[in-house]
């Protein structure tokens, strides 16, 4: 499965093909799907750009991607987007229109507590697990391990060089982890040596510009949709 991860943290200073608003987000969504991807995952942003999980901004990116694509879609619960882990919490129960999944990064604060609102919506979770961090230890430790939809596993910031050993690090790290799927990705500079992995290993995984702004030649990509194609194209 290869899902575009449409914007991230990203922001305006990030370039015009990052997709901000809900009718940039639906268009580079459909876009995205055309070429190939089968699910969208997206990070709700405010006016200014900001990260957000208000159900004022949430609903409305995703009741417009929903209305250009036909494929599961899911958001960011990331801590940058709401520090108070009891207000994130409250932000999930206050969602009017529920997206199919939404992340939960287990080294922030508060994993359990929002992965419990979470599945008390009905919503599925994938389990962020952040290499160099002690996300693993925590997720293997928790009471809702065996009840997320997938892991994300996530090789952070390494080098080129250092992108595949990290990732099979992190995976043996995992090992079997309650016979979850998991979706194996990299970002910046790793993002195109794990993509490869992930797809050598038969294992879901992501790309768009939320991981990488640029294709495997290193030129600036113009859309999620052509992001989308490469990737699709790796061996």
């Amino acid at each position: 499965m290869m899902q575009v991860c449409l914007n991230g943290a990203r922001g305006a200073g990030d370039g015009t093909a990052v997709p901000l608003s809900p009718a940039a987000l639906a268009e580079s969504a459909a876009a995205a799907v055309a070429a190939g991807a089968a699910e969208v995952h997206v990070h709700p942003k405010t006016p200014c750009g900001g990260d957000s999980l208000s159900p004022r901004v949430v609903g409305p990116a995703v009741e417009a991607i929903r209305a250009a694509v036909d494929v599961p879609v899911g958001v960011t619960t990331g801590a940058w987007a709401e520090p108070d882990p009891i207000r994130r919490v409250e932000r999930v129960r206050s969602w009017t229109l529920l997206p199919d999944h939404a992340s939960v990064n287990w080294h922030e604060d508060g994993a359990d507590e929002v992965a419990a609102a979470l599945l008390e919506r009905g919503v599925g979770i994938e389990a962020g697990i952040r290499s160099g961090t002690d996300a693993a230890r925590r997720f293997l430790g928790s009471p809702y391990a065996s009840r997320v939809l997938r892991i994300l596993a996530e090789v952070a910031d390494p080098t080129p060089g250092e992108a595949e050993p990290t990732a099979r690090a992190l995976l043996a790290e995992l090992g079997t982890a309650h016979g979850r799927p998991v979706l194996l990705h990299g970002q910046d500079a790793g993002a195109w040596p794990v993509l490869c992995l992930a797809r050598s290993l038969g294992l879901d995984t992501r790309i768009g510009l939320e991981d990488v702004l640029v294709l495997p030649d290193g030129e600036r990509a113009a859309s999620n949709a052509e992001l989308v194609r490469a990737a699709l194209a790796c061996a």
